[in-house]
C-alpha cells in the first residue's frame, strides 16, 4: 500500500507565514489582491476559481473575479487584462487556461504585467524557470507539485535519478520538467507521440502526470519504488467531481507514493499562487 501524498500538512507548514505577511502588508495599508480571469464556464476553471477564492479568504487576501461569456472577444479579454495592469490596487492576475480556441493564447498571456504575473505563464516567467533563475514567478502548479516531493523528502537518491513527466505543455509538463532538471533528476518529458510511453515511464523514479486526460495512468506505467504524482484535473461527469490524470485505485497498491485528487497537488497550488499574491504585493510596496 502506497504512502499517500496528501496537501493538506504541505499547506500547513506554509499558510500561517502567509498569514502572518498578509497582516503586515494590511498594517501598512495594502491588500494583496488577486484578480481571477476567465472565459466561459469548464468546469476544471471553476472548480481552480473557486478553490482560489476560497484560499484567499482563508488567508485574509482580497480578489476579484472578472468572467466573460465563451465567445468574449479577443478586445474583451485584452481589454480586461490591461484593466487589471493598470489598478493599482490589483498585485495578481490569474488567467485560466487553456482558453477557447478562437482567442490567441500566446498574444493574451504576455499582455500580463510580468510583475503580477502570480502564475508564471508570461515569457518573462518562464524564461526564469528555463534559465533556473529567480524572475518572475514560476506557475503555481508545477512549484506545487515540486513542493509536496520537498515536502516529503523525495529527492533524487543517487545521481541523475530518472523523472518522467506526461505533458508537455507550457502550464505544466515543460516548466515542472525544468524543475526536476534543476533538482538533478534525468527527465524523460514524455507525451501523446511517445512510443512504448508505459515502459518509459516505468523505468522512472518519479512519475509526473500532466496530460489532462484522465486516467491514462494504468498499473502498467508504474513501479513499486516509484513516486507518483498527479496534477490531472478532469471532471468526471459520472460521478461529478474531479479526478486525476492517475487511475488511482488501479495504482495506489503499487507505487511507494502517491498523491490523491483531490487533496494533492491543487490544494497546495491555491496555497502558493496566494503566496505569489503576497510576494508581488511586498514587492510593489518596497519599489514604492
Amino acid at each position: 500500500m502506497a504512502k499517500i501524498l496528501h496537501g493538506a500538512p504541505v499547506i500547513e507548514e506554509m499558510n500561517q507565514s502567509t498569514k502572518n505577511r498578509i497582516a503586515e502588508l494590511k498594517a501598512s495599508g495594502v491588500v494583496p489582491t488577486l484578480a481571477i480571469i476567465r472565459v466561459g464556464k469548464r468546469a476544471e476553471d471553476t472548480y481552480y476559481e473557486n478553490n482560489a477564492i476560497k484560499r484567499c479568504n482563508e488567508l485574509g487576501a482580497g480578489h476579484i473575479k472578472v468572467a466573460l461569456p465563451i465567445d468574449a472577444t479577443e478586445e474583451e479579454v485584452e481589454n480586461a487584462i490591461i484593466e487589471c495592469n493598470e489598478d493599482n490596487g490589483i498585485h495578481g492576475i490569474l488567467l485560466l487556461r487553456p482558453l477557447p480556441k478562437h482567442l490567441d493564447d500566446n498574444k493574451l498571456r504576455n499582455l500580463i504585467d510580468p510583475a503580477k504575473d502570480v502564475d508564471g505563464c508570461t515569457d518573462v516567467s518562464l524564461a526564469g524557470v528555463f534559465a533556473g533563475e529567480k524572475r518572475g514567478f514560476p506557475p503555481c502548479t508545477p512549484h506545487a507539485a515540486m513542493r509536496i516531493l520537498n515536502f516529503y523528502g523525495y529527492t533524487p537518491v543517487t545521481n541523475g535519478e530518472q523523472a518522467s513527466v506526461i505533458g508537455r505543455s507550457l502550464v505544466i509538463g515543460r516548466p515542472v520538467a525544468m524543475m526536476l532538471l534543476k533538482d538533478d533528476f534525468t527527465v524523460n518529458i514524455c507525451h501523446s507521440k511517445t512510443a512504448n510511453l508505459s515502459d518509459v515511464t516505468k523505468r522512472s523514479a518519479v512519475l509526473i502526470a500532466a496530460a489532462g486526460r484522465k486516467h491514462l495512468v494504468t498499473e502498467n506505467f508504474v513501479n513499486e519504488d516509484q513516486v507518483v504524482i498527479d496534477v490531472g484535473v478532469n471532471w468526471d461527469e459520472e460521478k461529478q467531481g474531479i479526478t486525476g490524470d492517475v487511475d488511482f485505485d488501479k495504482v495506489e497498491p503499487i507505487v511507494k507514493a502517491i498523491t490523491p485528487v483531490p487533496g494533492g497537488v491543487g490544494t497546495v497550488t491555491t496555497s502558493i499562487l496566494v503566496r505569489h499574491v503576497v510576494e508581488a504585493a511586498e514587492r510593489a510596496l518596497n519599489n514604492k
